[in-house]
């Protein structure tokens, strides 16, 4: 079969580091617990503690130092069916169910999986022995949950929903508190598909409304329209609420266009910045809102709110603002200095990324949700997974699936996992989300002539082009 590409659209947020993974013997009749995930993790990655030792070569797997190495798809297919006596490590089956997908559809795996638990268990044959199912059943209902509260976007598919109602109903047969566990399962999974659903359904009416905002400005007199210091003059409160839109955000990152729509979000974030400063007629008022937005990138760095923090460095750094020298001149630099260093992109943004690191030391010890936050600049996230893979081959020499590449892939992005669970402490105030959301911002043609407009051009081109807008936009000479 032939192998496909990671890229940045495909999932990315379900991943745990690891190093290798165990057998584990249930002793109880009962539904497998697996642990949560901070508890897999340790300083240096992995947990050596749940491992048991195996041989370098075991059917189809090869080891190393305990560690999986590479296996052929067949073989690793196998190992993520449970047994009586077996039921995989949670990191694995998390690590397999993303990386399988470079291999072969989702609904293509789900088919395997269900033949081989029908055809292993015995479960198609009609005097099957009830004490084996009830044995069997908890650890296939387990695995079941597990992908459809990680991947239910797969479920979507019409065959994939086929597949776990019919094997549910195979290990759930003359048992009802089986069917109860099925029936939760189902719940759950509509719940969240419907979610997804709706937050698709927001994302469509945000670019909907996002027209361009000249056709306010000539419409009301600048005295009434609204600008982001009279929604919310408070940058602690506005960087709060940045952080309750990237925490929505990025914990649904499950199909490509909403990755896309993620990078649409901090776009729209620098827009609006650039929006906002070019906006006002007097060079004081554009001072204040150049020092407002400085006060609010330095409380999403506090918070650990990296991506709205370099969102609003980029929109400060666009063109339309930074030649605006007049008002820069009104403008205490100082602290934008410092967060600039702190997001300098040279040396590989090896100052953010220690930031980074700081900020993930103080959620790992945090005694409070507000200290658990971080937000990483999620492009540069996509751009080191995506890196990681293009770097090493999806499959060996000799055929079998490198697993290894797939176990870095997890450590590159472990933290993930945890850092999206995270609630967002902060009060939601529904009119400063409002127009964060869905205010209109300026196209670029639009931010250049606004800035034209407050700051006159200082050179032919300039002056070139201001004609040029003044002409397009606003239909004047």
């Amino acid at each position: 079969m032939a192998e496909r590409c990671l890229s940045p659209g495909c999932h990315i947020g379900v991943i745990l580091r690891t190093g290798c993974l165990y057998r584990v013997r249930f002793a109880e009749e009962r539904m497998p617990q697996t642990p949560p995930f901070a508890a897999m993790f340790d300083s240096s990655g992995y947990n050596r503690n749940l491992y048991q030792s195996k041989e370098d070569g075991c059917g189809g797997l090869y080891y190393h130092d305990n560690n999986l190495l590479s296996g052929s798809l067949e073989a690793l297919i196998q190992h993520l069916v449970p047994s009586v006596d077996y039921y995989p490590d949670r990191t694995y089956i998390f690590t397999f169910l993303l990386s399988s997908r470079l291999f072969m559809h989702p609904h293509e795996l789900m088919a395997k999986v269900c033949h081989l638990c029908i055809e292993q268990q015995r479960l198609s044959e009609p005097g099957q022995d009830k004490n084996r199912i009830r044995k069997i059943a908890p650890k296939i209902l387990q695995l079941l949950t597990e992908w459809t509260e990680t991947f239910p976007y797969d479920f979507r598919d019409e065959r994939m929903m086929r597949n776990l109602k019919e094997l549910a109903q195979r290990v759930t047969s003359g048992d009802e508190m089986y069917r109860k566990n099925v029936q939760q399962l189902l719940q759950n999974l509509l719940r969240k598909l419907a979610t997804v659903s709706q937050y698709e359904e927001v994302l469509a009416k945000i670019s909907a409304a996002s027209t361009d905002r000249l056709t306010v400005l000539k419409t009301k007199p600048q005295s009434i329209q609204r600008d982001i210091i009279t929604v919310c003059n408070d940058p602690y409160t506005l960087a709060q609420q940045l952080t309750h839109i990237e925490l929505s955000c990025y914990g649904d990152r499950k199909k490509s266009r909403n990755l896309e729509a993620y990078v649409e979000w901090f776009n729209r974030l620098s827009y609006l910045v650039a929006t906002e400063i070019c906006m006002p007629v007097k060079k004081k008022h554009r001072a204040r809102v150049i020092e407002y937005f400085i006060d609010v990138a330095r409380e999403c760095f506090n918070i650990g709110n990296f991506n709205s923090l370099m969102a609003i460095i980029s929109g400060m750094n666009m063109s339309p603002v930074s030649r605006l020298k007049k008002t820069w001149a009104k403008v205490k630099t100082a602290k934008f200095d410092i967060l600039e260093h702190q997001m300098d992109p040279s040396s590989n943004f090896y100052n953010y990324r220690t930031a980074l690191r700081g900020a993930t030391q103080r959620s790992l010890t945090a005694h409070s949700s507000r200290e658990k936050i971080v937000i990483p600049f999620f492009s540069l996230l996509i751009k080191d997974i995506y890196f990681l893979n293009e770097g090493c081959a999806n499959r060996l020499p000799n055929g079998h699936v490198n697993f290894e590449k797939f176990w870095e892939l997890a450590k590159q992005v472990s933290e993930f996992m945890t850092w999206k669970q995270v609630e967002c402490p902060f009060e939601r105030d529904r009119k400063i989300l409002q127009y964060l959301l869905t205010i209109p911002v300026f196209s670029d043609d639009a931010l250049y002539l606004a800035s034209y407009e407050s700051e006159s051009p200082e050179n032919h081109v300039e002056k070139d082009r201001w004609k040029t807008l003044r002409s397009t936009l606003l239909g004047r000479v």
